[in-house]
């Protein structure tokens, strides 16, 4: 038997038969002690050369473990783990790389002790700040007037959607000469009229069902599903059926976003239905017809749409169920932050601002929230005496100085391609044509310009593909891919 079986045997049986002996086994009195272990982990410290780091910069955390003398202990393997990875990643070896502004909490675990170190990310300040890090990617040209870019799920394709009414397709990184879908005879292109927005169930592989929204050739919204032929890169244009329509009163502020939400319904954007301030009648502010709203409607059994049980005026007598928010001008495109699910919302401004409305998934998702149009554009009054009471003010807002006029996109970055651009909210000017970003939760901070992602042109709206990586898409008829440089 081995001394330390011996040992480890001889102790109880001694205890237990309330014996007082010095030795145990062969050796009598002379038992070897085992051999001491190592020493258990009381601490972890961590230390860093600097723990203020800007986006992108890089700082390699040391730690080190310490005994219950404070003694070092030598060869100790420590895992790594970033509390707040969003802002900053960590490798298995300490390398801090800081991703966005903000406070990142970095932890190494020798057994169960772990030691911290709080790195703080110092985003640049004030435009122009976004150097050239990033640059556009020509994807597509010649492709008339593009309103937005999208893909099915899952699917490497492109869809280029045109305001004269075709939908084309970019495969394999070349534009298909041929439409996807050509609905140029049922569309009106007048002022803000066309094909306006397309949308992809999350069903769409198995389904091959998808959404438009388009007005038609009096000028009145349409929304309706249409079907894929037999060839994936060909939808049949006879499949139309029309969830929903809506007379319109003049041919701008048509909205045109149409998106399925992380909650798998369909949500739609329509604008006051006006051309100015004066002709917006009251209809953004009513409950009773769906103009200067977010609509959220559930059209998983076809055309004959059903609304959310959770929509928040299905009960108000007089007000449209299928209205999510409201008292918006002219929404012309929204999103979902792919990583939080909250709803972020480019409103067209009148007067002085362009306004980017938040709803939070973790406060309700702007469920009922009346967001102040005509009463108010962004925090100014427009009519004596305007009660602002229930009004949810703009995230970030913006004036019409330097030839600004209408917002294009807002969307927080999620892509892999840029890690600086990681969780910021960014956004374009239709008339300015330049690209800016602010943080996208807290306090948005100065707006940076990105000057490399100005396209010369007017900017009709961004987009983002399966990735999560950003598009431009330019009256000029080109769509370009935001991409590092």
């Amino acid at each position: 038997m081995s001394p330390d079986l011996q040992s480890r045997w001889c102790l109880p049986a001694l205890v237990f038969a309330g014996l007082a002996l010095t030795g145990c086994g062969d050796n009598g009195g002379d038992a070897q002690a085992p051999e001491p272990g190592p020493a258990p982990v009381a601490e972890v410290v961590l230390t860093a050369p600097d723990s203020t780091i800007a986006p992108d910069q890089t700082v390699q955390v040391s730690a080190e473990a310490l005994d219950t003398t404070g003694a070092p202990i030598a060869d100790e393997t420590f895992t790594w783990a970033s509390e707040t990875p969003e802002v900053a990643t960590v490798s298995s070896d300490g390398l801090v790389t800081a991703i966005t502004g903000g406070t990142a909490v970095i932890t190494a675990t020798a057994g169960e002790v772990s030691g911290r170190l709080t790195v703080t990310v110092t985003p640049p300040s004030g435009p122009p700040q976004g150097g050239d890090s990033v640059g556009l990617a020509l994807v597509a040209s010649g492709v008339g007037f593009p309103l937005y870019v999208t893909s099915p799920p899952g699917d490497p394709r492109l869809f280029i959607v045109d305001k004269g009414g075709t939908i084309r397709i970019v495969k394999d990184g070349a534009l298909l000469p041929d439409p996807f879908l050509d609905l140029t005879p049922l569309v009106s292109t007048r002022a803000e009229q066309g094909l306006l927005g397309l949308a992809f169930p999350p069903d769409y592989a198995t389904s091959g069902r998808f959404v438009v929204h388009y007005t038609d050739v009096n000028g009145d919204t349409r929304v309706a599903f249409y079907h894929v032929s037999s060839d994936p890169d060909r939808a049949d244009p006879s499949s139309e059926e029309v969830i929903l329509g809506l007379a319109q009163p003049g041919p701008g502020h048509n909205g045109g976003q149409i998106i399925f939400g992380p909650d798998g319904y369909l949500w739609i954007g329509l604008g006051d239905g006006g051309s100015r301030e004066g002709e917006d009648d009251g209809r953004a502010q009513s409950l009773a017809d769906w103009f200067g709203s977010i609509l959220r409607i559930d059209v998983s059994g076809g055309p004959a749409y059903t609304i959310p049980p959770d929509n928040p005026f299905v009960d108000t007598p007089g007000a449209k169920p299928e209205i999510w928010g409201y008292g918006l001008r002219n929404p012309w495109r929204f999103s979902f932050d792919r990583s939080t699910g909250d709803l972020y919302i480019g409103d067209v401004g009148e007067h002085h601002w362009e306004e980017i409305n938040v709803g939070r998934a973790a406060d309700g998702l702007g469920r009922g929230a009346n967001y102040g149009w005509s009463l108010m554009e962004a925090h100014d009054c427009l009519q004596a005496g305007c009660d602002q009471s229930g009004i949810t003010f703009p995230f970030f807002q913006y004036g019409h100085e330097d030839a600004a006029c209408a917002i294009t996109g807002a969307y927080v970055y999620r892509g892999a391609a840029i890690p600086r651009l990681q969780g910021q909210l960014i956004f374009s000017d239709f008339c300015a044509g330049w690209v800016h970003s602010v943080h996208a939760t807290g306090d948005p901070g100065a707006p940076v310009n990105w000057p490399t992602l100005a396209p010369d042109d007017h900017i009709t709206s961004l987009a983002e593909d399966n990735d999560g990586e950003l598009y431009v898409a330019t009256m000029g008829g080109k769509v370009f891919k935001v991409v590092p440089r």
